[in-house]
């Protein structure tokens, strides 16, 4: 069984000491090197607005200083990584407050995409005339509807409205469960924050989960020759032994891990695999930021399934 050797691990620990962000050097950090989680809270809050959204390209794909629900929804990912549960934290009432505003709404959806991205270096798919997939009523309103079951007070009016988009969610994904890799995600972050809120029984949990197990079988691209492109590879979803669609698909896992340590680049870490068409300077930065995400998600996957030495 191939493993990522002490020796490579260190190659990429190098590299992300000289590249990677605060925030994702925290994350190194707390991940692999017992590092403290009020350094990552700290990073993570250098991206927070003062009316408690997110911007700055948190997520890297968008240079729009301003707050939106993209950005926010990649705060709460952050959050849930790091298995996060203080309710109390700033970071964490901002965010409430943040959604508790109704800014960036459309009735009970926030906004995939905002105005200001518009004004800013970004990705094509966050500009104001996108039609791609990653664009739905999922993403990201069911991971900032977890972030309200899990995180804010029982007793408030914003939790009743987080409640009550999560159900009209529920409704919609029962009734047509077959949608793209994007929505996907964000439904399946919706579930692991209703089984962390403990509120299961208010919901059609066991169906739900049932169906979301389903579609991702549908959805993970099982040819290694395709994993090049921007396709459903099984890391998308299985990240660790317990997740969500493992057990139907555990062979596929241990193809891609071995994919994985096979296509790293001369620098030890693994390339992207898209690009913006656009804001060359600008992307260039961004792309040394995805990559010490994308070097942090990978070892994360390899230990998750024994193959970090």
């Amino acid at each position: 069984m191939k493993t990522l050797t002490p020796a490579e691990f260190e190659v990429i620990k190098n590299w992300i000491y000289r590249n990677a962000r605060p925030l994702d050097l925290a994350r190194w950090k707390y991940h692999f090197e017992e590092g403290d989680l009020p350094a990552v809270l700290e990073a993570l809050a250098a991206y927070q607005n003062e009316d408690g959204g997110f911007g700055h390209a948190l997520e890297a794909d968008a240079w729009n200083p301003y707050s939106s629900p993209i950005q926010t929804g990649t705060a709460v990912e952050r959050l849930l990584e790091i298995h996060f549960q203080d309710n109390t934290h700033p970071v964490v009432r901002g965010i409430l407050n943040y959604l508790d505003s109704g800014a960036e709404m459309d009735g009970n959806t926030w906004r995939n995409v905002i105005a200001s991205n518009n004004d800013y270096p970004h990705a094509p798919w966050w500009h104001t005339d996108s039609d791609s997939t990653a664009r739905s009523v999922f993403n990201p309103t069911a991971i900032l509807a977890g972030f309200i079951l899990r995180f804010a007070d029982r007793e408030s009016r914003l939790y009743t409205r987080g409640l009550s988009i999560a159900k009209e969610l529920e409704e919609i994904f029962l009734q047509d469960p077959h949608i793209e890799m994007h929505p996907l995600i964000c439904m399946v972050t919706l579930l692991e924050c209703m089984d962390a809120a403990g509120v299961q029984e208010q919901f059609a949990y066991a169906e739900l989960n049932a169906a979301a197990a389903k579609q991702i079988t549908v959805l993970l691209e099982r040819d290694a020759g395709d994993w090049s492109g921007y396709t459903c590879k099984p890391s998308a979803f299985l990240k660790t032994p317990e997740s969500l669609g493992f057990s139907d698909n555990a062979a596929l896992v241990q193809k891609e891990l071995d994919y994985i340590l096979e296509i790293r680049n001369p620098e030890g870490l693994w390339n992207l695999n898209w690009t913006w068409a656009g804001y060359e300077q600008a992307f260039a930065i961004s792309e040394n930021w995805w990559k010490a995400h994308i070097a942090i998600e990978k070892l994360l996957l390899l230990r998750a399934f024994g193959r970090l030495d």
